[in-house]
């Protein structure tokens, strides 16, 4: 082996750690986003478990975050509780940045 192919190994490598880094922040992410609107909709804990596999189920729908927006702003609307785009995307963003730490705190 060369110095390059142990370099090109090391970036494969780097990168498939990371891109199973983002699947599993996107994965906990969902799930914090589930029980977050789930207690906005004031479901049991039971439901709030299954609601949150939903979310997570619908990432899977089409490419990008819109699938699971438009999931819960329509259940979170259906329920009765006012919300709007913009709320859903702030608590996206939040649940982002609890989701990446919970992952590093756990390494």
């Amino acid at each position: 082996m060369t110095t390059f192919d142990d370099r090109e190994r090391a970036f494969e490598t780097a990168f498939a750690r990371d891109d199973e880094m983002q699947f599993r922040v996107v994965a906990r992410r969902n799930r914090l986003l589930g029980e977050w609107a789930a207690t906005l909709m004031r479901l049991t804990p039971e439901e709030t478990d299954a609601y949150a596999k939903a979310v997570i189920q619908a990432e899977f729908e089409e490419s990008g975050d819109e699938d699971v927006i438009r999931k819960l702003l329509g259940d979170l609307t259906s329920a009765g509780v006012e919300m709007d785009e913009g709320r859903v995307r702030e608590a996206m963003n939040e649940q982002a940045i609890a989701a990446r730490r919970q992952l590093m705190e756990a390494q």
